[in-house]
């Protein structure tokens, strides 16, 4: 498990924003992926990259290994942020905390998101397509990340930061292997699901999946792009967003 951070887990942007949006980055990502949300989403949402540890300006800090103690942890550092309708999106791993920390928060506090954004994270009912990964050695480890694509292509070819990178990586898969679905209550909030129509990691059925999460709307959209397409269609994956948050109520 992490200590406490010495850095705030978000960096407040707005005053008096009527919605928060909390953002989670994939396995091996950080908070800056969303540094241009801001100037593409409605002008009263305020976009929260949340600042995990292991990375960027927390790099010295182990990164949590636990999902279900990661989410107690946001809880701990986030509940009062989520005193104004707030909002999730995570991709990939960071689809998987965004789900956990919402049914955390509906179970021990009574909050839940106004809109769920999932993208390229199969629902969590689902078995996983590969096996784990985070237990073998370094160059095994490496070799497997090669071979699934799970990891930006211009981190895998730089040899040194891989070397960097690898306790975060592996800090990161064991927390995406290691969880254990455990069944829940549908939320009430909508969920809106995004999926790289040229993504092998996971597949529109994986993601069509979520439906079974929400008594609200859902909905289902294919992006240009391969497992990182919100970098490479991010224009498109933002416009998708917009449109969500302006039907929210407030």
């Amino acid at each position: 498990m992490a200590k406490q951070a010495s850095v705030p887990w978000i960096m407040r942007s707005k005053p008096h924003p009527r919605l928060r949006l909390f953002c989670f980055p994939y396995a091996g990502g950080g908070a800056s992926i969303f540094r241009l949300w801001s100037k593409e989403l409605p002008e009263e949402v305020e976009v929260c990259p949340v600042y995990l540890p292991g990375r960027e300006n927390r790099f010295v800090e182990p990164g949590f290994t636990d999902a279900q103690a990661l989410a107690q942890t946001l809880t701990d550092e986030l509940l009062p942020y989520t005193d104004i309708p707030f909002a999730l999106f995570g991709h990939s791993m960071g689809g998987l905390i965004s789900y956990v920390w919402a049914c955390h928060l509906r179970a021990v506090h009574g909050r839940t998101p106004a809109h769920l954004f999932i993208s390229g994270q199969r629902a969590p009912q689902l078995p996983p397509r590969h096996a784990p990964i985070h237990h073998l050695p370094d160059a095994a480890f490496l070799d497997e990340l090669f071979r699934l694509g799970g990891t930006p292509a211009a981190v895998m070819q730089n040899k040194e930061l891989m070397e960097l990178m690898l306790p975060l990586l592996r800090a990161d898969f064991t927390l995406y292997e290691s969880y254990v679905y455990t069944p829940a209550e549908p939320f009430d909030c909508p969920i809106s699901a995004y999926y790289g129509e040229q993504d092998h990691l996971v597949s529109m059925e994986e993601l069509a999946a979520w439906r079974e999460h929400t008594r609200g709307s859902f909905t289902l959209t294919g992006i240009p792009g391969n497992h990182f397409f919100l970098q490479s269609a991010q224009a498109l994956l933002l416009q998708k967003m917009r449109q969500d948050l302006t039907k929210l109520p407030g």
